[in-house]
């Protein structure tokens, strides 16, 4: 499965344990991690401004991500209305990568449910899917 990852779900997993970790290690063991320049860009910015992390640990992080994941290039921005615009060439990235699923903590996003063919899953929705098809 085609997993696109957001920034605050890379962040979240890098900087804490807990649920996003656990996905962000699921997703890299056993599916194709997608993830956009944008969100790296913005992952390094909250890890050193945000959680505090030094500059060497979060330069490994991104490389970690940058040889693991596949860099979506954002195509046309969808037809969404969103407060924080930011978003929208993540969105973009997402859906002309053509993934399965882009897994976001931001609740605006998840308030779309869906964009275009994409379905947009909260960590916990994300990780209850792959568990019910273990199962």
């Amino acid at each position: 499965m085609r997993v696109f990852l957001d920034t605050n779900v890379l962040a979240s997993a890098a900087a804490t344990r807990g649920l996003c970790a656990d996905v962000m290690r699921e997703v890299l063991a056993a599916h194709d991690p997608v993830v956009s320049q944008q969100v790296l860009d913005e992952v390094g910015r909250v890890l050193r401004r945000k959680f505090g992390a030094p500059a060497d640990a979060v330069a490994d992080f991104l490389r970690l991500l940058s040889d693991d994941a596949e860099l979506a290039e954002p195509g046309p921005l969808p037809d969404v209305k969103l407060r924080d615009r930011d978003d929208l060439p993540i969105l973009a990235a997402a859906v002309a990568s053509r993934v399965d699923v882009l897994v976001t903590g931001d609740r605006e996003l998840l308030s779309l449910r869906r964009v275009g063919r994409v379905p947009v899953l909260s960590p916990r929705q994300f990780w209850e899917r792959l568990r019910s098809r273990k199962g």
